[in-house]
């Protein structure tokens, strides 16, 4: 099962941008690099950080236009996202090897769909559980826990592959190896200690030892 930003699609820096211009337009400064740090995580959770470290007051109101503001500025940017190195070879490697894999992703297929487009990923075909579709995002193990069942596959046996904190805490959360790739800016430390049992730079460095994590070749 794998995370969407970061894992498979080189977004997270554009996600970081998008959010800083959302952001700017509400009077509301962070820097960029506090942004990345919250990516992957629920939009809840970010909406509550973000009241911590800035003191300002977050009605509904305000979260819902920061929300489709970030959507708007992200698709504005759709033309520069690709596809992380190996990501669609170690996609059609478990396909022609049998091996189910889904996508579970913190975002909303407002943003997710320009993702899934630049990967081919047809999600009338393959798994795609989004935020739309859960109560709770990452760290909470929802996500992983409804793609399990969309491949009516026990998560105890599943292998959750992301690059971020929150990655690896669902991961450890609903009983699933967790495997950290680099490709999302957290460092090898943190994804250890968050719970992964193996770190790769990113999906082509996986595919490359895909037998460290179980799989044939």
């Amino acid at each position: 099962m794998f995370d969407l930003d970061g894992t498979l699609v080189d977004s997270v820096y554009q996600h970081a941008l998008a959010w800083k211009e959302a952001l700017d337009a509400e009077g509301m400064e962070l820097s960029v690099w506090r942004i990345h740090r919250k990516i992957g995580m629920s939009g809840g959770l970010f909406t509550n950080q973000l009241l911590r470290e800035t003191g300002i007051e977050m009605s509904a109101e305000r979260v819902a236009r920061l929300r489709h503001a970030h959507a708007a500025a992200y698709r504005q940017q759709a033309k520069h996202i690709r596809p992380l190195p190996g990501a669609r070879e170690l996609l059609n490697w478990l396909s022609k090897s049998g091996i189910p894999w889904a996508i579970a992703t913190s975002g909303r297929m407002e943003t997710a769909a320009v993702n899934l487009a630049s990967l081919g990923v047809d999600p009338g075909r393959i798994p795609v559980v989004t935020r739309d579709q859960v109560k709770y995002a990452k760290p909470d193990p929802d996500l992983f826990l409804a793609a399990a069942e969309r491949l009516s596959a026990p998560i105890e046996t599943a292998v959750v592959v992301g690059d971020s904190i929150w990655d690896m805490l669902a991961a450890i959360r609903c009983r699933a190896l967790g495997v950290g790739l680099l490709s999302g800016g957290y460092g090898p430390d943190e994804l250890r200690q968050s719970g992964a049992f193996r770190v790769y730079e990113d999906p082509a460095d996986l595919l490359s030892r895909i037998d460290e994590v179980g799989g044939r070749r």
